[in-house]
């Protein structure tokens, strides 16, 4: 936001006629201070709420429905139970915030459609923006001292999405207390804010494109092996291009190699399989200081605001076994058989694992999917559980990857495996559901597109009777045809901002679309090149998202040109080979 339409927005909201009872008369005789019942409740609402930055903006938001004194006292009532009970009745709660939530709900952006054929650049500025993107990545991980950042900012609208029945579900489904207290709380203020239109235009100011810009002025820096796989797949495919320099394309393999001894030696966590109890290694999401790369302050933040215990995941695993197995690593964490591992976690008939606790993603049909969250050595899993799609085919990538090593086809439970995979997969795409939002716990259905193409890619690299094992029926011709679709009929048609112009690029490059059909995304990102100031070639936008306890999003101006290398990358071979 422009820093005059800033401070506009801002004394809008700060002179905005209050019409009712605000959050903190609500709260306040409840939660503040010292007193009775849960401690972490009132630290976490002085915390992330009733802070002295907040406080003026949320004292003008009131509720003209809570003048009601019944649905007031209703309201505090559900407050109390959650403070004071051992064992509190979370649903009861949930369905008294929810009406609220749902009388304000959101939208996704309206993209219009792209008025004019845009012109296709040249081979000359898409190099020059590849080098500066590998430039950016490189320079980053130098000033930083051996890492590349990621950050995170919480949004305090939250998630279109998430819907009022969806906060029942989360407070019943995530299991540690002080997670339901974030999402409570969290969810209480979201109330208030956006039936308040100048206080909600400044918290969550409109943007072109689909993915959100990142423009929060508190942002969390922190580095997860997540990220480090993320990061050392764009460079490996810088280097694969030939344009590095003898001494760029040097430090480029260093990163990527310190990036893969992040994810497999610094972030490695020893687990049991949920079934036999076989140890497996497995990658988990955050590690402890310093190697998160977290300021002390934040960190502690991190704790009251929830966050206090992270556990491993199968979508970071399967990502930095990817990455591993790019770079060619020989760590024999590589070597265990992990379809075996995954099938401990997947949802099928006859099972005794439980269902996805937090199913926020409805009417999706689970079956066949991998669930998210990894139970720690400790038996921790604060989240509950839940599945997403993008996972899923990160999960498959990694087995593509690796599918000699893993005997993918080898014994009937892994083929059963994979291809519960596929047909999840396959039910997902053909129903449309893909393309909704709503369908997708952390990303955008713009990110599913670009990492279908991702796993198509590495699908095509398998042998050709390793292809008919897995995927007998032929799905994944049905399926990239449709999410192809999708990415040229509505993704690119429409207004982008770099960041979707960067997936749509690169689903197109990894799914074999016409090179011509490249011009609106590549001229997006030559437009844009340098709007990011400072900061790098290009602003931070929204890559990943938590949906509770709030919409934080994870991105970053790396992040950004990572998503442009890449995409840059693949389009450029096609372009190459289509003018050859």
């Amino acid at each position: 936001m422009p820093a005059i339409d800033l401070i506009k927005a801002a004394a809008a909201a700060l002179t905005a006629k209050k019409t009712g009872p605000t959050l903190y008369d609500l709260c306040d005789p409840l939660l503040r201070g010292r007193g009775p019942g849960d401690a972490h409740l009132r630290t976490f609402y002085k915390t992330a709420v009733a802070n002295v930055a907040l406080r003026p903006l949320l004292g003008r938001a009131g509720l003209p429905a809570l003048a009601d004194p019944d649905r007031f006292a209703a309201l505090q009532g559900a407050i109390r139970s959650a403070r004071d009970d051992d064992r509190p009745d979370w649903a009861a709660i949930g369905r008294e915030v929810a009406p609220l939530i749902d009388a304000a709900p959101q939208q996704h952006p309206r993209r219009p459609r792209l008025a004019a054929v845009a012109p296709m650049p040249s081979t000359a500025e898409i190099d020059r923006v590849l080098r500066g993107c590998a430039s950016h990545l490189l320079g980053a991980f130098g000033r930083n001292k051996g890492f590349l950042p990621a950050w995170a900012a919480f949004n305090l609208v939250g998630d279109p999405d998430f819907h009022g029945r969806d906060l029942v579900t989360a407070l019943t489904g995530l299991q540690a207390r002080t997670y339901k207290n974030a999402t409570l709380v969290f969810n209480l203020a979201r109330a208030f804010i956006l039936p308040n239109a100048p206080i909600a235009g400044l918290l969550n100011p409109p943007w072109t494109g689909f993915a959100e810009p990142m423009w929060e002025p508190v942002q969390i820096r922190h580095r997860s092996a997540y990220y480090d796989a993320f990061f050392a797949e764009a460079l490996m495919d810088y280097v694969g291009t030939g344009l590095a320099a003898g001494d760029e394309a040097a430090q480029a393999r260093s990163a990527v190699a310190a990036m893969v001894d992040f994810c497999l030696r610094t972030s490695r966590e020893t687990v049991k399989h949920p079934v036999d109890g076989t140890p497996f290694d497995v990658v988990t999401a955050l590690v402890p200081p310093p190697h998160a790369r977290m300021s002390g302050f934040f960190w502690r933040l991190k704790s009251d605001l929830g966050f206090g215990t992270y556990v491993p995941d199968c979508d970071t695993t399967a990502c930095a076994l990817s990455a591993a197995t790019q770079f060619g690593s020989l760590d024999p964490m590589l070597d265990q058989p992990f379809l075996d591992f995954y099938a401990g976690y997947q949802v099928r008939p006859g099972s005794n694992r439980p269902p996805p606790s937090v199913d926020i993603n409805t009417p999706l049909d689970f079956q066949g999917g991998i669930v998210t969250w990894i139970e720690s050595a400790g038996g921790d899993r604060p989240f509950g559980n839940d599945l997403d799609p993008t996972l899923n085919l990160d999960v498959l990538e990694a087995a593509f990857r690796n599918h000699a090593r893993w005997g993918i086809v080898e014994t009937e439970q892994r083929r059963d495996v994979v291809r519960g995979i596929v047909a999840f997969h396959d039910r997902l795409i053909g129903s449309g559901l893909f393309a909704d939002p709503r369908a997708h716990i952390y990303y955008l259905p713009e990110l599913y597109a670009a990492y279908f193409g991702r796993c198509h890619a590495a699908f095509r690299a398998l042998p050709a009777d390793v292809r008919a094992t897995v995927d007998p029926d032929d799905r994944f011709a049905r399926m990239r045809e449709t999410v192809l679709a999708y990415v040229l009929d509505d993704l690119a048609a429409h207004e982008m901002n770099p960041f979707d112009a960067a997936l749509a690029l690169l689903a197109m490059a990894k799914l074999g679309a016409k090179p011509a059909r490249f011009a609106p995304a590549l001229d997006v990102l030559v437009r844009s090149f340098g709007e990011g100031g400072r900061h790098g070639p290009y602003r931070a936008y929204e890559w990943n998202k938590m949906k509770t306890p709030t919409r934080i999003l994870v991105g970053g101006p790396e992040v950004t040109s990572a998503f442009v290398l890449s995409a840059l990358c693949h389009a450029r071979t096609s372009l190459r080979g289509d003018r050859a």
